[in-house]
This record gives C-alpha cells, structure tokens and sequence, in this order.
C-alpha cells in the first residue's frame, strides 16, 4: 500500500526532506511529497523487467537518486526526445510502435554506490529518466525499459514542481 512505501522510503532516507518524488512500483504511481504529505500522485508504467539497476537489466533502478537535470523547459508536450536533446519531431498522437521520450525529461543520478550509482549500476550512465510516453493507455502497468514513463500533461505537472537536486525514491 501506499503509506507502506513512503515509510519504507523515509527509512532508506534517514528523514523527511522537504519535497521529494517516490515512485512506488508495487502500485505504479509516482507520488509529490511535501515531508511526508502526499501532494500529487501520478500513474506510471516502471520497467516490465522490475526492480534491476544492472546495466543492459531493463529494470528500473531502486533506491534513493536525486533529479541531476530537468530537461525540455517550453518544449511542446508530445515533442520527441533522443540522448537527452529534441529531435525537431513533434509526436502526432498516431499510434507509433516506439517507445518515444515526450515533452519533458527528469534525468535520475543514483545516490547509493554500488546500488544506482557507479560501474555496472549507475542510473545516470543508463539514462534513467522520468519523461512522457506515447503509450499513455498503458500506464498502470510496467511496461517500459527501466525508465519511469508518465502522460504528457502529467510529466509536465511533474517537471513545473520540482527542482534539479530533489530526490526521488524508487522502491
């Protein structure tokens, strides 16, 4: 359950900060905390691989990381991203096989060596990444390649309410 995740997450940080993201997997939503107040919750689709921050897993990587940079500021919602940059595309809503990078990037960096952080496991390196998708109806259930996929309006609501250093605990 939820309260369940946010107290396992406050266990891994040691405290309350005061706004931070976790991403509660079991349920697939992604929660804005003020201490340990809900504010928001958004649903998500994780990695259908689960919990792995090995390189090459698909999984998404657990633990405690922190927002290294908020990407795609003014960018059109269904705008496409590749490595970070826009691409000049615009996404047309057209059902599209790939797995599209929409509107707004949160890059995670792993705070925890050897967990998310360093060779093999560093979420930074994987480009691990908070964004929108394409397959917006098949949030709720983990379906994507390690990163934390959100709707396109819903990432944006994302990226306006935090900042680059928050942390985001994914458990």
């Amino acid at each position: 359950m939820t309260r369940e995740a946010i107290r396992h997450a406050l266990d891994r940080l040691g405290h309350a900060p005061g706004r931070w993201l976790l991403v509660d997997v079991a349920n697939q939503r992604l929660m804005l905390l003020r201490d340990d107040d809900v504010q928001s919750t958004w649903p998500v689709s994780t990695a259908a691989a689960g919990l792995d921050a090995r390189q090459d897993s698909g999984g998404t990587p657990p633990g405690i990381h922190r927002i290294a940079a908020r990407i795609g500021a003014g960018a059109d919602p269904s705008a496409v991203f590749v490595s970070r940059e826009r691409t000049g595309e615009v996404w047309d809503g057209r059902d599209d096989p790939r797995d599209l990078i929409l509107g707004r990037i949160l890059t995670l960096e792993g705070c925890e060596e050897g967990i998310n952080r360093g060779p093999g496991v560093d979420s930074l390196a994987r480009y691990i990444y908070l964004h929108g998708t394409n397959h917006e109806d098949r949030l709720g259930e983990p379906c994507s390649h390690g990163c934390v996929r959100l709707g396109r309006r819903d990432v944006i609501a994302v990226f306006d309410a935090v900042a680059e250093g928050d942390p985001v605990v994914i458990v």
